[in-house]
């Protein structure tokens, strides 16, 4: 049994299953399987898992039907042999110490209180600029990558610290913590994509099947963060990465409809009721500049109809338990929650500045 497994979600991505599982063979830490799961191509992916044979394990999942992000990973989680698990976007290429310097990051973790490390996530056409170094998540409501777009060389992201979240696309978690974290089974009614596909509801939701894609790590790390966990950033794990591989673009209809909706299930679900209501005029502020924003952009209206079937869709999310021992953890997410914002105000003024 290896320490590690990767899980690699694949939805018609042929073209890059090749330099990414090929970028794994450079590896300097072999205690590692990869179990690719694939959320139902139609592009001769399935038969292109199948002839895999490399020097490390490899398996792979065929779901019927795409069941998105979620339901892809939750079923290579539920799979997974391995101590650690780390979730790597089709659309990458792994540095050498990759998979060791994440492994080691938890390693050194002794009392196990950290969930999730992210790794330094680099642009694949600009190497020389960053792409993602943990994610944040500001009063706003905004989830963020932070330094994208700025030097690799730039010195405040090539220091280890303690980040809202981990990227999903290329992060490692402790399997057992998952398994602490998994959302009840009992579910309602969901929108259009995400909620209870055939095949993706056998599997524990690790990952909440009623975003479907965007935004649901940020909600897995929230809770993580709720029970006191802590998530990291290490530098020294590096990760080429292409950037909405699957997608097809940065912005798209598709996309910017399911991040509106799923960003109103995210507040909703993890800010107890009176952090949402101190929180709320900043939420609102948030929302109509991104209104602004996705219209003069030619997506407005994609915009107003996610945000609107996330109000409509509310009374099927699951709400992160309240408890008093809790207490302390919300207060240090509300700080961190400042915090971000005033961070995500700085890199933004150095992008465009």
């Amino acid at each position: 049994m290896s320490k590690v497994t990767i899980i690699i979600p694949n939805y018609n991505g042929k073209h890059f299953l090749y330099p990414c599982m090929n970028a794994l063979l450079g590896q300097t830490y072999t205690d590692f399987d990869v179990l690719i799961v694939d959320n139902g191509s139609t592009d001769g992916s399935q038969e292109v898992i199948r002839s895999f044979s490399f020097p490390f394990p490899v398996r792979g999942i065929f779901l019927t039907e795409n069941t998105g992000f979620s339901g892809a990973v939750n079923a290579g989680i539920y799979e997974a042999e391995g101590e650690y698990v780390i979730l790597l976007n089709n659309d990458t290429e792994a540095c050498p110490g990759y998979v060791g310097e994440l492994a080691a990051a938890l390693d050194r973790d002794r009392k196990k209180r950290v969930f999730a490390v992210s790794p330094k996530m680099i642009q694949l056409y600009h190497k020389d600029l960053l792409d993602d170094a943990g994610d944040g998540y500001n009063l706003l409501g905004w989830a963020f990558q932070r330094g994208v777009g700025q030097p690799v060389s730039t010195l405040k992201f090539n220091c280890a610290k303690s980040v809202f979240s981990a990227c999903a696309g290329a992060a490692i978690y402790r399997k057992d913590l998952l398994q602490e974290l998994a959302l009840p089974k009992e579910s309602g009614q969901t929108g259009a994509e995400g909620g209870a596909h055939t095949g993706a509801a056998a599997y524990p939701e690790y990952f909440d099947l009623q975003h479907f894609a965007y935004l649901e790590d940020i909600d897995l790390c929230y809770r993580a963060r709720v029970r006191g966990y802590d998530v990291r950033y290490c530098p020294e794990a590096e990760v080429y990465h292409v950037g909405s591989g699957t997608s097809g673009s940065k912005y798209n209809a598709f996309k910017v409809r399911l991040a509106a909706r799923n960003n109103v299930y995210l507040n909703y679900k993890n800010m107890p009721l009176l952090q949402l209501f101190i929180n709320l005029p900043f939420i609102l502020t948030g929302v109509l500049v991104k209104l602004s924003f996705f219209t003069k952009i030619g997506f407005g209206k994609e915009y107003r109809a996610g945000f609107a079937e996330g109000i409509k869709t509310l009374s099927a999310c699951r709400k992160t338990r309240f408890r008093i021992k809790n207490l302390p953890h919300y207060f240090a997410i509300e700080l961190r929650l400042i915090g971000d914002t005033f961070s995500y105000i700085g890199d933004f003024l150095r992008r465009h500045l």
